[in-house]
Order: C-alpha cells, then structure tokens, then sequence
C-alpha cells in the first residue's frame, strides 16, 4: 500500500515530551499515530474518552474521584466509622506534637 506524509501543528513543548514518551514505550512518533488511528477505524470511534473541558465540571469530577480513593483508603486504615468528633481529636493530638 502506498504511504502518505501527514503534516501536524503541535506546540514545541508537546511534541518533545510525545517524542520522549514514545521512545520510552519503545516506538516513534509514526507508529504512535499509526496505532491511533487504526485504533480509530476498527472500533470506529476515538480510542479514548472525549469529555467536556468545562473547569467546573472537571473539577468536579477530579474532586468525586479524590472522595472516592478517600473512602476506599478509610476502609482499608479501618477509620471508616470515626465520628467527627474522633477525627478531629486526632488532628488537634497532632497539631500539639507537632
């Protein structure tokens, strides 16, 4: 099959830390795009999520995802059930020792 050259804009900074990404996963900048877009044409959509850039909604999102790791780390500390009370006794103990 005959090759074609693709041209893309791409702010300096991006393109030398895709440059570094791809050579540490071990392929070039070709084959990354390559595999993006064969990606692309056999399932027919983006290999990826496309999501609303809205900052409000992404830090909403970033703050449900914080809570969550919170929750799953209280569980595994067994602190899940501490009252408030409780937490913030421990947080004025530390606050003197320190």
């Amino acid at each position: 099959m005959k090759s074609v050259n693709v041209t893309v804009r791409l702010d300096e900074g991006v393109k030398k830390d895709f440059d570094e990404f791809c050579d540490n996963v071990g392929m070039n900048v070709t084959t990354a795009i390559n595999m993006f877009i064969k990606a692309t044409l056999r399932t027919r959509q983006l290999p990826f999520a496309v999501i609303d850039s809205d900052p409000k909604l992404q830090s909403k999102l970033e703050l449900l995802e914080v809570i969550e790791s919170i929750q799953k780390q209280s569980v595994i500390n067994g602190t899940d059930n501490m009252s408030l009370d409780e937490i913030n006794g421990i947080i004025s103990e530390c606050r003197v020792q320190a």
